[in-house]
């Protein structure tokens, strides 16, 4: 069986050195970076680089992302080790005067993503975590890291308020472990029932990406 460590690592627009933005998406489960790909088309949006990681076997762990952390290794931790590594190589590529890096997640992408940014605190320059919170079944507090940690970051989070994978107190409640690490955290709540991106959550994602991008 491939492990998530033996998938590609897909590209998608401009090259990097070109890009005004790079976007590292993580896709959920059952899916594949061709999420990401389908959305860079329906935001339209120039100069953006994305870096789209593959989980084996269309999943980043088997089971819920608040189950009890050991029911989902090893492919939990498998997963945000190859996510830790290829965000640390991407933010270490931009060096100085690089195209800012955002990050961005869908469902078990975004769980992984709010996972790794609440306890390692990357330095990234901004945050779409959209259907997802932190991992675990009880609620948790963070600690604030050393500089530059997330400080002065933007992270803006979109759920469902009926959504039927996860639930919206988890997802208010990973909104309020980054306000006390950010400086800007956005919760966007919307009606529906669906496990996906709306019209209106795909505009308000393109004017986040449009705010951050380099002139």
């Amino acid at each position: 069986m491939a492990t998530h460590d033996q998938m590609n690592l897909v590209h998608h627009g401009v090259a990097a050195e070109a890009a005004r933005l790079v976007v590292y998406g993580v896709h959920g489960r059952t899916q594949s970076p061709q999420l990401f790909i389908d959305l860079a088309a329906r935001l339209s949006l120039e100069g953006i680089c994305w870096w789209l990681p593959t989980a084996a076997e269309h999943s980043w762990y088997p089971g819920r992302f608040m189950e009890p952390r050991e029911s989902n290794q090893p492919q939990l931790d498998q997963a945000l080790g190859v996510l830790e590594a290829q965000l640390a190589e991407l933010l270490q590529a931009r060096g100085a005067g690089g195209a800012p890096v955002i990050v961005f997640g869908f469902s078990q992408g975004a769980c992984l993503l709010a996972e790794h940014l609440l306890t390692v605190q990357p330095a990234v320059d901004g945050a779409l975590l959209h259907t997802g919170g932190y991992l675990g079944p009880r609620p948790r507090s963070f600690t604030r890291a050393a500089a530059p940690g997330l400080s002065g970051l933007a992270v803006e989070l979109f759920c469902a308020d009926e959504d039927p994978w996860v639930p919206l107190h988890r997802v208010k409640d990973t909104a309020a472990a980054f306000e006390g690490l950010v400086g800007v955290t956005t919760l966007n709540v919307y009606r529906d029932e669906e496990h996906h991106i709306t019209d209106d959550a795909a505009a308000r994602i393109r004017e986040y990406l449009r705010r951050h991008a380099r002139d």
